[in-house]
């Protein structure tokens, strides 16, 4: 399954219980920038792929961006600034 998101948004992968995705959800509301949220535990394949990008480790938050990046526990200024460098926000 293809996961990359639009140009301007971002795909998350997380857990219900991840405190680090639901502050970074809280932040990219605040933003207003947009995202898909892909539950690891909920999604079959998913936490296979989070696993590829992560050396092995099924760590979330994990953010995949429209160019294909990927990106571990990134801080909303991380996020804002990749997807600027991608012309986006």
């Amino acid at each position: 399954m293809d996961y990359t998101p639009e140009a301007g948004s971002i795909t998350m992968f997380s857990t219900t219980w991840c405190g680090y995705c639901s502050r970074l959800k809280t932040q990219l509301r605040s933003a207003g920038i947009g995202y898909s949220e892909i539950n690891i535990e909920d999604v079959e394949g998913a936490a296979a792929l989070v696993e590829k990008l992560n050396d092995g480790n099924q760590t979330v938050p994990t953010v995949l961006y429209p160019d294909g990046s990927a990106s571990t526990n990134p801080s909303l200024a991380d996020v804002q600034k990749t997807l600027a460098s991608l012309g986006a926000h």
